[in-house]
């Protein structure tokens, strides 16, 4: 266990941050999830811009990277049109 004062507190926020970021990724999972399951194609376009401001969002904050947010949106758009 850590015996300096400002390791104590960096294990702390490191946890904190670890609950908050997974709890995001977690819902940004299922959002997408959810897209991908939709076959109606007015719900599909009416849910991939939420979803993909989501993605845009947690790339932002380095939730997720950059470049899986931006794979993820191409993939769901794809996905979008073919309906």
């Amino acid at each position: 266990m850590a015996n300096h004062q400002s390791a104590i507190k960096r294990i702390r926020q490191s946890e904190k941050k670890r609950v908050h970021n997974k709890y995001y990724a977690k819902t940004a999972r299922n959002a997408v999830r959810k897209l991908r399951a939709t076959s109606d194609k007015e719900a599909a376009n009416e849910l991939l811009p939420k979803v993909t401001a989501m993605l845009d969002k947690l790339a932002k904050i380095n939730v997720i990277h950059k470049n899986k947010a931006a794979n993820l949106k191409s993939k769901l758009a794809t996905h979008v049109n073919k309906l």
